[in-house]
């Protein structure tokens, strides 16, 4: 807190530093009228960060100015978005009581009512509609006294605030961890404060992966077993966590029940939209570490870090946010159990050969909001007019979604329809209550709907018809006492009356109470106009407190279906998710995968999903792969640059991953034996944050493939060895390439583009390794690209012509051609010159000193020749016909 110095401290100023003293890491927004103002240290980084004016509240004599800022109250959601995306926490303080209540120069209570954090945000503006945003907690495997752990567990925890999502999973060592937290990218990560050390390796670490990443440092005990175990029973008042399945997951529940607890501690009010902890077992689904996804670029392309260009991208067509976000987990977590992949795939045939059902359920859900995130804002009690109303269209939307569903019998589908809940009474109380222009800001009124309340009803009418109201009272009272000139008055301080003449006071009924005497006439009251009174001078302030009470207890009645709500909005994601697959499939002419237990990959005519859509149609060249255990397990696949190596790799990872997700795929026929891995090893790239050059990411990326795959992996590799010298990257590849076919006596299913041609060789070897080619053909000292997979190897890289086609100098070309020429009958002359440089230089001086021959670079090593050393050692002219017969038998042997 800014030292205060000798400022003098008002009333006001006190309880801000009150408040502010439990929120030390935050800027307290506090909230005064209309506006949400910062003092001190706040006011200066907000102005500074949000681009407004930096005032100062004193005296006009006070030296001591107190710096100062503030933001409107109706507009703070995006100044509360910009300072979060910034970095910074944000404590919300309200107003908790109307300020006109306050009596006697006591000072309005103010409490702070939730915390904003970069993972814990309701704030649209923020928000992609298309991807989770999670928090996440890592709870350490405690070091027991005098004990060295080089690889310790970790329990993992993440909760997206704003879907009620909530998972649970234990990682075996470091890595495992750095990975899952890559696959999930959370915006915000909460360590142990008493695991220092290691909290410092990993936000190193994770702060080079995850671009944006905030790291909160939560105390101990919220991760102690004991108490993290008690805050996950009390917030599911359960008797134990057996119900969720992670009961066998000690560090996971330490993470989840800290996660739970910096919730609650945020909040600041009921989560019941957190449901249940789901354990994220690993074991069920295709695992893809973090350089595999980011090489095959599914989520994002790999320069630019951009959606547009990724699998994800190709294949996204649904149509609410809560289907879009469930095919983005499903691409992150494909399944390994071919009776679920089946299951997925029967309900995207289903709407691949039933056009009508899928473009009338689509037209559908695009009228359907997202569901999840209205929850959530309903829960949080920060949902305004507009979000109820579109919870009500969309559950609107619910019974013709069932009842198209009803005439499907079987499958996912039809599990679907039958538990697809409708929220009828949920849609009818909000039919009911809210208006359809309902607003966003709930203190301006025009929130709840005429018969909703009678009382609200009343408001309205005296204030839409309070005047002629006053005409029929005064009409009504002529009447019964016969004064025939009686009029009704209004002045701000006797407020409404009615006046009656002195000649006519005899006639005033017995129920007129005197209320001021006039020279020329009396005022009265009565009971019946008070209570008009009453109702008309408090009917604007009431009618507007009223809507906004009758507001929030609708809110929290839809708040407590809860449960309900999200029900409905998986089932609803689900339906969604199905029908994007088939509408992708049907538009890019997929087909249905055999997927299987069995160890063959087999893809006719396969396509690349990405770059596909990016060509005319027409152009892309398919291609047949063929991988299997028994006789085609390694291919060498070697071909030139641009040839279309790496598409033909990359096409087969990603459509071994949409089959195992449970999508149509880019080819004519496949058939899928699941894997349980995919690992990648492409292209060269410094990872400079690392202090790792090309070579060692590459050797890293490799050990990763040769320590973890299996006899169930696909691995895809495309160059190795290319970042040192040849013959030292030659071997490393060849051993590589020799190590996944033997692996664990059973091999690893491989493919390997390379430009290194003796590996070719290797198919001589073993029975399992097969050699294709990407195939050119010549054209006048050029190349025309095939992009064709073809049987064989070869033994030309094409680099030269490449080089001229992305431009080179024809000088340089010209000059590359003929030191190739050199290079390939051998580097040095008869009298030692380098070959290289000898065709100039030896034109310039034929009689240069020869130098003595050396050891080529290029050429294998020069060991002595057994049958040139016989041969050496005869005299053919004293050699008998029978001697020189003999000589060739044993030459022969030899």
């Amino acid at each position: 807190m800014t030292d205060t110095g000798s400022l003098k401290i008002t009333p006001m100023l006190q309880q801000y530093m009150e408040i502010k003293s439990q929120y030390e890491d935050a800027l307290l927004f506090y909230r005064m009228g209309d506006f949400y103002e910062m003092f001190f240290n706040d006011a200066e980084v907000a102005s500074r960060t949000l681009g407004i004016t930096l005032t100062s509240r004193s005296n006009k004599n006070d030296a001591n100015k107190i710096p100062m800022c503030g933001v409107p109250y109706h507009a703070a959601a995006s100044y509360l978005a910009k300072l979060v995306k910034a970095g910074f926490r944000v404590a919300i303080c309200e107003q908790m009581e109307d300020p006109g209540d306050v009596k006697g120069g006591r000072i309005v209570r103010r409490e702070v009512v939730r915390v904003v954090t970069p993972g814990l945000t309701t704030e649209e503006q923020l928000l992609d509609t298309k991807s989770n945003r999670y928090l996440a907690a890592v709870a350490g495997e405690p070091l027991k006294k005098g004990e060295n752990q080089s690889a310790p567990r970790y329990g993992l925890s993440l909760v997206d605030i704003t879907t009620g999502e909530f998972f649970v999973t234990e990682c075996a060592d470091r890595e495992a961890l750095v990975d899952e937290l890559a696959r999930l990218a959370p915006a915000e990560i909460l360590f142990d404060e008493g695991e220092e050390a290691e909290n410092a390796k990993l936000g190193e670490i994770l702060k080079t992966l995850l671009a944006e990443i905030c790291i909160t440092i939560r105390p101990a005990h919220t991760f102690y077993p004991e108490s993290a175990r008690d805050t996950l029973l009390g917030h599911f008042q359960t008797m134990s966590l057996a119900g969720f399945g992670c009961e066998d997951l000690p560090l996971g529940i330490s993470a989840a029940g800290a996660l739970l607890e910096y919730l609650r501690e945020t909040q600041k009010t009921e989560l019941s939209h957190i449901e249940k902890l789901v354990p994220l077992d690993l074991q069920d689904v295709l695992l893809v570490d973090d350089s595999s996804r980011r090489n095959l670029e599914l989520v994002q392309t790999l320069i630019g870090g951009k959606r547009e260009g990724s699998l994800l991208a190709a294949l996204d067509r649904s149509c609410t946010p809560m289907g879009a976000r469930l095919l983005k987990r499903s691409l992150l977590f494909p399944l390994r159990d071919p009776e679920r992949i089946n299951r997925r795939l029967d309900a995207v045939e289903f709407f691949v050969r039933t056009p009508d059902y899928r473009e009338a359920l689509r037209s559908i859900l695009a009228r359907v909001y997202d569901l999840e995130r209205l929850n959530s804002r309903v829960v949080l009690a920060s949902a305004n007019g507009r979000d109820l109303t579109a919870l009500k269209i969309s559950l609107g939307e619910l019974p013709r979604i069932r009842d198209l569903l009803a005439s499907i019998d079987t499958g996912i589908l039809h599990e679907i329809g039958v538990d697809l809940d409708l929220l009828e009474d949920v849609r009818d109380l909000l039919e009911r209550g809210v208006r359809e222009d309902a607003g966003v800001t709930l203190r301006d009124g025009k929130l709840i709907r005429t018969g909703y309340n009678g009382e609200l009803d009343e408001l309205h009418s005296i204030l839409r018809d309070g005047r002629q109201m006053i005409l029929d009272l005064e009409a009504r009272e002529r009447e019964k006492s016969g004064i025939s000139n009686l009029k009704v008055g209004y002045n701000k301080v006797f407020g409404y009356f009615f006046e009656v003449s002195r000649g006519r006071l005899d006639n005033v009924p017995d129920y007129f109470i005197r209320k001021q005497t006039l020279v020329n006439a009396e005022r009265f009251i009565t009971p019946e106009l008070k209570e008009f009174e009453d109702k008309v001078v408090g009917a604007q302030d009431r009618q507007l407190e009223l809507e906004y009470q009758l507001f929030v207890e609708i809110r929290a009645m839809v708040a407590r279906e809860s449960a309900r709500v999200l029900g409905t909005a998986a089932r609803i994601a689900r339906l969604d998710f199905f029908l994007c697959l088939a509408e992708t499939a049907v538009r890019a002419r997929y087909v249905r995968p055999e997927v299987n237990n069995g160890e063959a990959i087999t893809i006719s005519e396969g396509r690349h999903p990405v770059i596909e859509q990016a060509l005319p149609a027409g152009r892309f060249v398919p291609n047949d792969i063929h991988l299997d255990q028994e006789s085609e397990e390694v291919l060498i696949i070697t071909g030139p640059n641009m040839a279309g190596k790496s598409t033909v790799l990359r096409q087969t990872a990603l459509i071994v991953l949409m089959a195992q997700m449970g999508g149509f795929v880019p080819a004519a026929r496949a058939v899928i034996g699941v894997v349980d891995r995919i690992f990648t090893r492409v292209g060269a790239m410094d990872d400079l944050r690392r202090g790792q050059s090309t070579f060692m990411v590459e050797m890293s990326e490799t050990a990763n493939i040769l320590n973890n795959a299996t006899e169930k992996s696909l691995v895809i590799l495309d160059e190795i060895g290319r970042g040192t010298s040849t013959f030292d990257g030659l071997s490393i590849a060849w051993a590589v390439a020799e190590d996944l076919v033997e692996k664990n006596g059973r091999g690893v299913k491989t493919m390997f583009a390379t430009h290194y041609h003796e590996l070719t060789e290797l198919a001589l070897t073993r029975q399992r390794v097969k050699n294709y080619n990407i195939a050119v053909r010549e054209w006048n000292d050029s190349i025309i690209f095939l992009h064709k997979l073809m049987r064989g190897g070869t033994n030309r890289s094409y680099g030269i012509q490449v080089a001229g086609l992305a431009g080179v100098p024809a000088r340089v070309v010209g000059r590359a051609r003929e030191i190739l020429k050199n290079i390939e009958s051998g580097e040095f002359t008869r009298e030692g010159e380098p070959r290289i440089a000898a065709t100039k230089a030896l034109a310039r001086d034929p009689e240069k000193k020869r130098g003595p021959s050396q050891l080529s670079l290029f050429a294998p090593p020069v060991e002595p020749d057994p049958i040139r050393q016989r041969l050496e050692k005869i005299d053919p002219n004293s050699f008998s016909p029978l001697e020189a017969l003999s000589l060739l038998y044993e030459l022969k042997k030899m």
